[in-house]
């Protein structure tokens, strides 16, 4: 008979602990915009506009807000995360952290859009819109950033 020095029982908050890492192991946060689920005052989704502005297109410039928002923030995200982690040991659920860390994402996110900087407006958009901001025109797209969680591989 193996020797388990104890470690074979644990008390009931080792045993909350375990689930709630458990459950954080299957779940994921997704920061960004849903599909289907906010429109501008055209009827475009919502998700495509920040697509065409993340990417580019054949007649805008790429303005990589959802990237930067990452690639910038790599060391506030991951003391988020190990914050999040110290969470979950002093009692907080898995639940609670992933909100935490979807609220700080979009947070990121939103002030990726407002003071990024980015190739300017063409002079045409600026005539337009009235403003040479890129990425800002009603607020909406910056509005619209939001989070899911999901099971891992439900997406």
């Amino acid at each position: 008979m193996p020797m388990t020095g104890g470690w074979d029982r644990l008390t009931p908050e080792g045993e909350k602990f375990f689930r709630q890492i458990d459950e954080l192991q299957d779940k994921e946060v997704f920061v960004g915009f849903q599909a289907g689920k906010v429109t501008d005052d055209r009827g475009v989704d919502m998700a495509q506009i920040a697509m065409w502005n993340e990417l580019g297109t054949s007649t805008a410039p790429s303005r990589p807000f959802l990237r930067k928002s990452v690639d910038e923030n790599a060391d506030p995200i991951n003391a988020m995360c190990a914050q999040q982690l110290k969470a979950i040991t002093a009692g907080g659920t898995a639940e609670q952290s992933l909100k935490q860390i979807g609220v700080f994402g979009v947070g990121l996110v939103q002030e990726k859009i407002e003071s990024g900087s980015y190739e300017p407006n063409a002079p045409s958009t600026i005539r337009k819109k009235k403003s040479d901001k890129p990425l800002i025109d009603t607020g909406r797209m910056r509005q619209s950033v939001k989070y899911v969680i999901r099971k891992k591989g439900s997406g």
